[in-house]
């Protein structure tokens, strides 16, 4: 009879301990799967964050080398001589010293328009420089202004972007300072010609 008991209280013993260690083994398992599958899932997110990485380098340099292109294929519109070259800076500042960039580009836009025109000379310096029944095109050629100027930086910079095709100013030909012109030139003007707009100190006209 006390080994009934005895056999009892055995197999008892041992379901509980196969069970408690069936249970030991589920948690150790469960411990060792979250520290692989962590380092799996680091694993794939590096590797997706480096792949991200590469792209966004791919792509920046490659914008890069776009940017480079057009800046290397950008070229002058007009190539001129060093005579042309210094008649434009000299009447820019003479007529537009104290104009801000847009208004120095302003002038040199209609020189080298008068330069593309039939009614006008070939070259920078000779439509400078050009006279009509004995009276100067541009007034800075006889008073001495064009002679004595300090070309500045800013002015160079507004030539700089004429010769490279830069243009805002709708065809005008011809452009006078209204408080400063001679009233007979200005019923001239007015009278047979179109004007255009108004900047700064000058009105320009077609």
């Amino acid at each position: 009879m006390y080994r009934k008991y005895i056999t009892g209280f055995f197999l008892a013993g041992m379901t509980i301990l196969s069970s408690w260690l069936c249970v030991r083994e589920l948690k150790i398992d469960r411990i060792s799967a979250k520290p692989a599958f962590r380092m799996e899932y680091l694993d794939t997110s590096m590797e997706e964050d480096k792949q991200s990485f590469v792209e966004m380098l791919e792509s920046v340099s490659s914008g890069q080398r776009v940017v480079d292109y057009e800046v290397l294929e950008q070229t002058k519109k007009y190539q001129l001589s060093d005579k042309d070259y210094d008649a434009l800076l000299r009447i820019v500042e003479a007529e537009a010293g104290g104009e801000d960039q847009d208004g120095k580009l302003l002038v040199a836009n209609v020189v080298l328009n008068r330069v593309n025109s039939e009614l006008f000379p070939d070259t920078v310096y000779q439509v400078v420089m050009q006279k009509e029944q004995g009276i100067a095109q541009f007034s800075p050629t006889v008073d001495g202004r064009y002679q004595n100027v300090r070309v500045s930086e800013d002015t160079v910079a507004a030539v700089e972007r004429a010769l490279y095709g830069e243009d805002i100013s709708q065809g005008a030909l011809y452009f006078c300072a209204r408080e400063k012109a001679d009233s007979d030139k200005l019923k001239w003007f007015d009278r047979k010609l179109t004007r255009l707009f108004s900047y700064g100190h000058h009105e320009f006209f077609q």
